[in-house]
């Protein structure tokens, strides 16, 4: 039997999925969260929602989960930029995950699912990049390709089944709580913080502050057309170095340099050895190949105009996020 706007959010131990949970509670929304580890309660300490397992390449697991749900928000899914085997770890994981969300939805009985894409899955061969222009044509990454096919696999599924499904596709999600290890992204800007990136890459990434991304999300659920995809993220991209930049502004006494300028043959020669010497240690490298045959000089700006209209999406301004993520995290050192 379900219970009235009772809301499952999956992956609810990650960064966004704990940040969604902590904002739907605050809206006066039940909240069902699952984690793959039960025994992982430290991110709903003082939180009032029910924590169950599930994993989403268990779909009975995730059938169990959504008993009485009425809104299933699908945030859990593998997301990491390496692996040793990126189709299997990756690819596979996710594939089979976006599968097991919509059938097991469609078995328990579900009204609508709000699944969590990415701006992954956008085509950058005309700028900005909007919903409408398509999926990206670029497969030369694992992950990548995982948003893009899954994503297109939740709507074909959700379609058979007659199931209500609204993507979204967030940016670089920083800010907000974290508990354990870093998100990818916020992850940056921590290493940023601690000087540990010395060269130029000309990489840019579209910083948005996770808590809109979760007000986006819950807006998906009550306002987002059935069929459609909506970008979360700000209108123009942010480098490395202006990243940098904000954070000498912010801590002077840290003494951050600006990372230096190298030629792109020495960066690929870099980056070959950081992976040669990830395939040993089996942690990821700091910089990949296809990072910078993929990323390099790539500008990843939207036109959001969709989601502001259709969700009244209005995040804060990336220069904005990425100061309040870096307080977080200096606060977050002290403590």
């Amino acid at each position: 039997m379900e219970t009235q706007n009772l809301a499952l959010v999956t992956g609810a131990n990650g960064h966004l999925g704990n940040n969604l949970v902590r904002h739907l509670i605050t809206k006066g929304i039940p909240v069902r969260a699952s984690v793959r580890n039960i025994n992982n309660k430290e991110p709903f300490e003082g939180l009032n929602c029910e924590v169950v397992q599930a994993d989403i390449t268990d779909k009975r697991s995730l059938v169990n989960a959504l008993q009485g749900v009425h809104t299933f928000y699908a945030v859990g899914a593998a997301f990491k930029l390496w692996a040793k085997d990126p189709q299997r770890d990756l690819y596979d994981v996710n594939m089979i995950g976006t599968r097991n969300i919509v059938e097991a939805a469609n078995e328990a009985g579900v009204r609508r699912i709000v699944y969590v894409s990415s701006i992954a899955a956008l085509n950058y061969t005309q700028l900005p990049a909007t919903e409408s222009n398509g999926y990206n044509p670029d497969r030369r990454d694992w992950y990548y390709n995982s948003k893009n096919d899954g994503e297109r696999l939740a709507f074909q599924l959700a379609k058979e089944y007659g199931v209500e499904l609204v993507s979204v596709l967030p940016g670089a999600m920083i800010g907000g709580v974290t508990h354990g290890s870093l998100s990818v992204s916020f992850n940056i800007i921590d290493l940023i913080m601690k000087k540990e990136i010395p060269v130029e890459t000309d990489i840019t990434l579209n910083w948005v502050d996770v808590q809109d991304v979760a007000e986006g999300c819950y807006q998906a659920a009550l306002r987002g057309v059935d069929g459609e995809r909506y970008i979360l993220a700000n209108e123009e991209c942010t480098t490395i170095r202006e990243t940098t930049k904000m954070a000498r502004e912010l801590f002077p006494e840290k003494k951050i340099k600006l990372p230096v300028v190298v030629p792109k043959p020495v960066l690929y020669a870099m980056a070959w050895l950081m992976e040669m010497s990830s395939k040993l240690s089996g942690k990821a490298p700091l910089l990949a190949v296809k990072d910078i045959a993929m990323f390099s000089g790539l500008q990843q700006n939207f036109d959001i105009s969709k989601a502001r209209a259709g969700l009244g999406f209005s995040p804060k301004t990336s220069k904005d996020a990425v100061r309040d993520a870096m307080l977080y995290l200096e606060k977050r050192k002290v403590l």
